[in-house]
């Protein structure tokens, strides 16, 4: 007896840990994935398959950059309304600036001579336009702290100017992916799916660099106690900026990997992105409070998103209460998150 003694206290010490609140609690967005994948390969078994698991994740990776966009906003403490919109302009963007310089801006046709200079032809224009949107995500986070502005409000208005924006650039669907952009999404990876490992790829990166971190120390605690972060000499203004400039830069890459998976442009292909990011971080972990966030988490709470629209199209869903259906989803896992939270209280 004295000999088996240790192990069963170790083991005690294993169960009691693994059934915690706090394990409980960032294992259930892990959980809900699994669910949701059982049900569809119950439901097409097929999707087992090498090809069906790539064409369920593949629009997980622009969905789920989009999320991490979100999830910086989240970090310091606001929300982002516009990153659909925005997404929706670099999109639009990548189709024509990427692929053809100016040249390829629907604007400037018949007004650009051919055969045209190089400078009308190169993809420059466009990264410097991408640049310059990181630029103006940066600013934003800038006026929002000096200002003590409400983030809901000014990234809403600015919803409306990036879809204008992306009206100007594309008034309508056409343009083209870049050559390179299509091949690497479509990328052929050995035994596992291209769309499996980025999403692995993403989070692993995100989650070094704003959990394992100083700087991401920093810019989640000026979310959740910001007088400390100003009293240790950090500014506020450019903590704010560096992490609205994260989330513009992932919006850029969520872009992009939309484009390139779409392989034309539409400005508005994004509009449902601000819904999904939002939902997807919170599903992940993230909580509206500043600093609770979980890059990990997020990634999976968007993939989990996308796999729901593929079980509910299989389960031959009218469209109009897909919508409505993954609003559960979310409302089901928030409810299940809520309960372990009030047992991690009591104890």
């Amino acid at each position: 007896m004295s000999e088996g003694a240790p192990s069963t206290t170790l083991l005690g010490r294993g169960y009691a840990w693994s059934t915690s609140p706090r394990v409980l609690r960032s294992l259930l967005p892990a959980f809900s994935l699994a669910v949701i994948l059982i049900a569809i390969f119950y439901l097409q078994p097929r999707a087992m398959s090498p090809i069906g698991m790539k064409l369920l994740f593949n629009l997980a990776v622009p969905i789920a950059l989009a999320t991490i966009a979100q999830m910086f906003v989240l970090a310091v403490n606001d929300l982002d309304l516009s990153i659909g919109a925005y997404v929706g302009f670099v999109v639009a963007v990548g189709s024509t600036m990427l692929s053809g310089g100016l040249a390829g801006l629907p604007l400037l046709e018949g007004l650009i001579p051919d055969p045209a200079p190089w400078i009308f032809t190169t993809p420059l224009a466009g990264i410097v336009v991408l640049a310059a949107a990181i630029g103006v995500y940066a600013l934003l986070g800038a006026v929002i702290q000096l200002r003590n502005l409400p983030s809901i409000v000014v990234t809403l208005g600015m919803s409306f100017i990036w879809a204008g924006l992306a009206v100007l650039v594309l008034p309508t669907p056409g343009g083209s992916a870049p050559t390179w952009l299509r091949g690497l999404m479509t990328l052929q990876v050995p035994i596992v799916p291209f769309p499996i490992v980025a999403l692995i790829v993403i989070g692993l990166v995100v989650h070094l660099l704003l959990m394992r971190s100083a700087y991401g120390a920093v810019i989640r605690g000026s979310g959740g106690n910001p007088r400390s972060v100003a009293r240790a000499g950090w500014s506020l203004v450019r903590v704010k900026m560096a992490a609205f400039g994260l989330a513009g830069l992932f919006g850029v890459l969520s872009g992009l990997a939309l484009l390139g998976l779409t392989t034309a442009g539409d400005a508005n292909i994004a509009v449902r992105y601000t819904l999904l990011s939002i939902a997807g971080a919170i599903l992940g972990g993230s909580e509206f409070v500043g600093g609770r966030v979980s890059p990990i988490g997020a990634v999976i709470g968007a993939a989990t998103l996308t796999l729901a629209n593929s079980f509910l199209t299989f389960l031959r869903l009218n469209p109009d209460w897909q919508i409505g259906a993954q609003g559960a989803i979310l409302i089901i896992v928030l409810a299940l998150r809520v309960l372990i939270s009030r047992g991690e209280v009591r104890n």
